[in-house]
């Protein structure tokens, strides 16, 4: 198919789709979040956004990377590996306001890239008693435009969707190709999406390709596989650590900084279970060890969550749950989890909703609510925290419906003979 043709072929697309009234809803909205996040930013709020912080971190690495976790440079704290801030060294060199209007129209792009993506999986993986045309999958797609944390991820000039697109990139490729030239590519491109942002770090170990096979009462595992897998999405991470061998000091502020700094003890507006144990303690000035508390909760959700993936009833689509469970895990323990993040769940979650039977009590009683909540209402609970933290300073809306999730799932692994589940 030539150019000319595919350009063709989109135009004609997007008009069918301008059909659907939810569609144009959509697409107006996210337009108008997007206009109205790059106006608030490059006039009222141009030194209180992430965007400032990356900006910065780019001009560190390009200037002085020994300085890279030195956090008097910023904002707020740095905490991405080193080669994160070698991303951000175009913009910086751009200058702010272009290098924020560049990387803002990128963001744009992006969620084009992700609908695109979340069409095509949806049509791999759609339980044959779903309907047959694609109007409920573009109402889900819209849905996703239409999530209140892209304001929150366009304002603070996030790059969350940097990491969305290539995890869906990945899951794609697990889905669609079996063969194991197509998983080196998935598991290099889900690494690419731990050099920009190490929210995908927990997937790692869902890529080992295992299940418990109940006809012989025994584990199987694809070695050569699973072994690829793991290998192939380390590559790209491993990278770091030549900076970190060329500059010992990063390895040093890189563990303070993300495990043992200041900012991690004290209370916000984090709805992760770590947060909302550290913030009472802290409250109520019990004393306590951030990373004992961290590393049990997570300890404990990846343990449960590893048995479920192995032992649970996924069939050939395992790896979406792994994933959900993946970010699950991540969401939930790690000290700091915000709206923004969100963006990674949603369409995962949506693409569970079709992979689920049409009618599934999983999804009606867990997987939806979950959606809209943290789609239209998690931004709202933030803001209530401002309001009650000097008595009441727990952010726990969104862990109840991200708990929620993970029991729903847990559930629908271990009983997925019953009907309708």
């Amino acid at each position: 198919m030539n150019l000319k043709t595919k350009i063709f072929h989109i135009k004609n697309r997007f008009g069918e789709l301008w059909e659907h009234a939810i569609f144009r809803y959509a697409i107006l909205l996210h337009v108008f979040y997007f206009v109205l996040s790059m106006i608030l930013v490059l006039v009222f709020f141009r030194n209180q956004n992430d965007f400032l912080v990356y900006y910065q971190a780019g001009g560190v690495f390009l200037n002085g990377i020994e300085n890279l976790y030195n956090q008097n440079n910023y904002l707020w704290d740095f905490r991405y590996f080193p080669l994160s801030a070698a991303f951000f060294v175009p913009f910086f060199l751009l200058g702010f306001d272009l290098g924020f209007i560049l990387f803002h129209f990128i963001n744009l792009i992006l969620n084009i890239l992700i609908c695109v993506l979340l069409y095509k999986i949806i049509t791999l993986v759609k339980e044959e008693d779903h309907e047959k045309d694609d109007s409920r999958v573009i109402l889900y797609i819209s849905l996703y435009l239409m999530g209140l944390p892209h304001v929150f991820n366009y304002i603070l000039g996030q790059i969350n969707l940097y990491v969305t697109l290539l995890v869906i990139i990945s899951l794609y490729i697990f889905i669609k190709y079996n063969d194991l030239k197509w998983n080196i590519i998935g598991s290099l491109i889900l690494g690419l999406s731990l050099i920009i942002k190490p929210t995908s770090i927990f997937m790692v170990p869902f890529l080992i390709v295992i299940s418990f096979d109940r006809n012989y009462k025994k584990i199987k595992l694809d070695i050569i596989k699973s072994v690829s897998r793991l290998v192939f999405v380390i590559v790209p991470l491993m990278l770091n650590f030549i900076l970190f061998y060329m500059f010992p000091k990063l390895w040093k502020d890189f563990l303070k900084t993300n495990f043992t700094g200041e900012s991690l003890v004290e209370m916000n507006f984090s709805y992760s279970i770590t947060r909302l144990i550290i913030n009472f303690c802290y409250f109520y000035g019990i004393p306590f060890d951030q990373l004992i508390i961290f590393f049990s909760v997570a300890l404990t959700l990846s343990i449960i969550g590893g048995l479920i993936f192995i032992f649970g009833k996924f069939g050939e689509n395992q790896i979406i749950y792994g994933y959900l469970i993946a970010i699950l895990v991540l969401l939930l323990s790690y000290f700091d989890t915000w709206d923004h993040h969100l963006l990674i769940i949603t369409p995962i979650l949506i693409i569970i909703i079709f992979n689920l039977p049409r009618h599934s009590e999983i999804t009606k009683k867990y997987i939806k609510p979950s959606f809209f909540f943290l789609s239209f209402l998690d931004l709202a609970f933030m803001g209530i925290w401002f309001l009650t933290q000097d008595w009441f300073p727990y952010n726990f809306a969104s862990t109840i419906f991200l708990t929620l999730t993970f029991y729903g799932i847990i559930f629908y692994g271990l009983n997925k003979d019953l009907k309708n589940q």
